[in-house]
């Protein structure tokens, strides 16, 4: 716990569900402080959004850890100038409300950087904070569609599908990290000076979708489902169900790995046919490649499949759900999933901090509290000098 590498980064997350609060996370996993502020009577809505047990919200208990947790209402004068003076010493502050409601609270990035002028805010909002969408309601969901991925994702004759979690959310919190440490190395190798990062939603998701753009700017291609296929790439790349029902993810992009697939199955030949001979033929005779590697596949168990495929060093991984997952000697060998002791539910598991770091690797110190407001008094008296009885007073007016 005494290297962590980002001891003595204040953050305050004034945000709440997924996207904004997993960059105070991922911050918070590496040592920074990260004060998370709430209202007072609503909290963050993650609170009440999946799996909870007894109660007690389990999601939240993840994307909240290693923060302290504050109640604020930012939409009073009294709680504006507390969070002033909390942002004050800074380093970090990240919100995600709709484009203008700081501004319209006396908080807006004009505000806070001359009160701070190292300061670096993080504003992230479905569509970005110029644009003709920008006062629209943004969620994930409209990103994924909005962005090309729910058309490309599916099978060819089936509807545009969208992923089964907050995975647009979840990629503009990782993007929304990597601003931020190149902020902080801007202000604190060259200028000395914070920056506003304007992070939407939408642009995130669409900038990992690969050729998308430049072919359809030089070719007039434009991009559709072909379910587990990717034909631009190669072939044979596919699920493939086995005799007892499991499935396998099987790439062969490479010409090398498809010869290694194809002495696999006991067909080293097909290399030699012309229509398998390279990449461009073997994408051109597409089905005819599953055909031939699903039919193998079929025939044996997935044990039998793995132990084979994986004498020949071929690219292949069994389709997991998350008891497969628990289960797996890898992902128990590097820890991937950890063990944290939780003050309402005892032991639990969860993803554990990565990357890993050789020298000072992140650290879950503590899961997301359950209490709203838990550290309203360690905060406002410990830090901001507050005394008990102004404490009181704030509640009593709501303002807290």
């Amino acid at each position: 716990m005494g290297n962590l590498p980002l001891e003595g980064l204040k953050v305050v997350d004034a945000a709440v569900l997924f996207a904004a609060p997993t960059i105070a996370q991922n911050l918070g996993d590496f040592g920074a402080e990260v004060i998370k502020v709430e209202h007072p009577r609503l909290g963050d809505s993650l609170r009440t959004l999946g799996a909870a047990k007894e109660g007690v919200p389990l999601w939240w208990k993840i994307i909240n850890r290693n923060k302290k947790c504050v109640t604020l209402d930012l939409s009073t004068p009294e709680g504006q100038e507390i969070f002033k003076r909390l942002i004050a010493d800074a380093d970090i502050v990240i919100e995600n409300f709709r484009p203008g409601t700081m501004e319209r609270w006396g908080l807006g990035w004009e505000v806070l950087h001359a009160l701070n002028p190292r300061l670096i805010m993080v504003r992230v909002s479905g569509f970005g904070q110029t644009g003709p969408y920008k006062d629209k309601p943004g969620f994930g969901t409209l990103a994924e569609a909005m962005s090309g991925f729910a058309h490309i994702t599916g099978q060819p004759d089936g509807p545009p599908t969208l992923p089964g979690t907050g995975l647009a959310d979840a990629i503009a919190g990782q993007f929304g990290t990597w601003a931020v440490m190149i902020a902080l190395y801007e202000r604190d190798r060259k200028s000395g000076r914070g920056q506003m990062i304007d992070l939407s939603v939408l642009e995130p998701i669409f900038s990992i979708l690969g050729d998308q753009a430049i072919a359809y700017d030089q070719l007039g291609v434009v991009q559709q489902r072909t379910g587990n296929r990717v034909p631009s790439i190669g072939a044979p790349r596919n699920i493939y169900r086995t005799k007892d029902g499991k499935w396998l993810a099987l790439s062969a992009n490479a010409h090398a790995m498809a010869g290694r697939v194809f002495a696999a199955i006991g067909q080293p030949d097909l290399l030699q046919d012309p229509r398998f001979k390279d990449n461009r033929a073997r994408i051109a005779h597409i089905d005819e490649v599953d055909a031939i590697v699903g039919e193998w596949i079929a025939a044996h168990t997935a044990e039998e499949a793995l132990r084979q495929f994986e004498q020949y060093e071929c690219a292949v991984a069994p389709v997991y759900d998350i008891a497969g997952i628990f289960a797996d000697p890898h992902f128990q060998a590097r820890e991937t999933i950890t063990t944290v002791d939780d003050p309402d539910l005892g032991p639990v598991r969860m993803q554990n901090v990565i990357p890993k770091f050789s020298r000072t690797p992140g650290q879950i110190r503590w899961t997301a509290p359950t209490q709203l407001g838990q550290h309203n008094e360690e905060i406002y008296c410990g830090k901001l000098g507050l005394s008990l009885e102004q404490l009181a007073e704030l509640r009593r007016k709501g303002v807290i």
